[in-house]
């Protein structure tokens, strides 16, 4: 597969998985996205203050246990831009809790980030994710 070709693949790999993330699949199904070798870096924000490193298995629980506190949530790409096997996209996101999470946090909240997500691919499918999520006050 030429260099752009696999480019557009990626990035269009990259915009079904953040569908699948907005219509709340299933762990199981998220999972096609991902190398088995897969690292996730989320730097620190408003959420989690001194940020994560996750594997395969933390992103699928965090995957599920999203979809058991979110009522809705969404994922508009702001700007795309594959190069090589990386693809960086600028999102605006919104979510809405299910559930209460604390008094801070009551069922209905609605939270609202603007975040940069780079997405490197082996063999199709995202071996590595780092995150830098800016959330709106609250």
């Amino acid at each position: 597969m030429d260099t752009l070709s696999n480019e557009a693949q990626n990035l269009s790999t990259a915009r079904q998985y953040l569908g699948a993330l907005e219509r709340m699949e299933e762990a199981g199904v998220i999972a096609r996205f991902f190398h088995t070798d897969l690292v996730q870096e989320e730097f620190p924000n408003r959420l989690v203050p001194n940020g994560a490193r996750r594997d395969l298995n933390a992103v699928l629980e965090g995957v599920e246990s999203g979809r058991r506190i979110m009522k809705s949530q969404r994922y508009e790409v702001l700007n795309a831009l594959a190069a090589g096997e990386q693809v960086i996209l600028e999102v605006d996101w919104s979510g809405e809790l299910s559930t209460s999470l604390g008094e801070q946090f009551p069922a209905g909240f609605q939270f609202h980030a603007r975040f940069a997500v780079f997405l490197e691919f082996q063999d199709g499918k995202i071996i590595a994710q780092r995150n830098y999520d800016c959330y709106d006050p609250w």
